[in-house]
């Protein structure tokens, strides 16, 4: 695993380097050993698989709320995604700055996602399947949206949204009262 850092402290990229021979392939996708420089303790307590079926959906951005906040790793398995990550920390200095990074089933590599961002996602191909593994189990009562469309983040959505849920479309905005969460 190599891991690559992007212009937001803590999110990176993660390369993974798969062993293939005549009768397939092996994969480490994480390894606690390595993703502990990120997030000392790191342990996984939830592992989620999401299908989406058309080019151009957009799912996020969801967060969770102290304390129940949760550092992701984010894989592709099938297809290609804009995969997107909001920093929300109080007090960080790229706070309110998003990074996207492109996942795609072929390519080697995931993203690590760390407490207090918000994160998302639009297909760029039909048929896409995510793999997330994740810190803390989901709390209804501590989850968090952002509209993705949000002008305060000005995100740079590849494609039109063409399919976007009820939830997400009627997230929020943010206002200048919106002073972070605490990661």
């Amino acid at each position: 695993m190599r891991i690559v850092a992007t212009p937001l402290a803590g999110l990176v990229v993660v390369e993974t380097a798969p062993v293939a021979d005549e009768r397939g392939r092996f994969v480490r996708i994480a390894c606690e050993q390595a993703l502990s420089t990120l997030k000392p303790g790191i342990r996984f307590v939830q592992v989620n698989l999401s299908r989406t079926l058309r080019r151009g959906t957009v799912r996020g951005l969801h967060f969770q709320h102290a304390p129940h906040t949760e550092s992701k790793l984010v894989r592709c398995l099938r297809g290609r995604v804009f995969d997107v990550a909001v920093d929300l920390r109080a007090g960080s200095p790229t706070f309110l700055h998003w990074h996207a990074v492109e996942l795609d089933a072929e390519i080697e590599r995931e993203v690590f996602i760390p407490d207090g961002f918000a994160h998302g996602f639009q297909a760029l191909t039909d048929d896409v399947e995510l793999l997330y593994l994740h810190t803390a189990a989901w709390h209804p009562a501590a989850e968090g949206r952002v509209r993705p469309d949000d002008p305060a983040l000005d995100i740079a959505w590849p494609l039109a949204m063409t399919r976007l849920s009820p939830r997400d479309r009627d997230a929020p905005l943010l206002t200048a009262a919106f002073g972070g969460i605490e990661a």
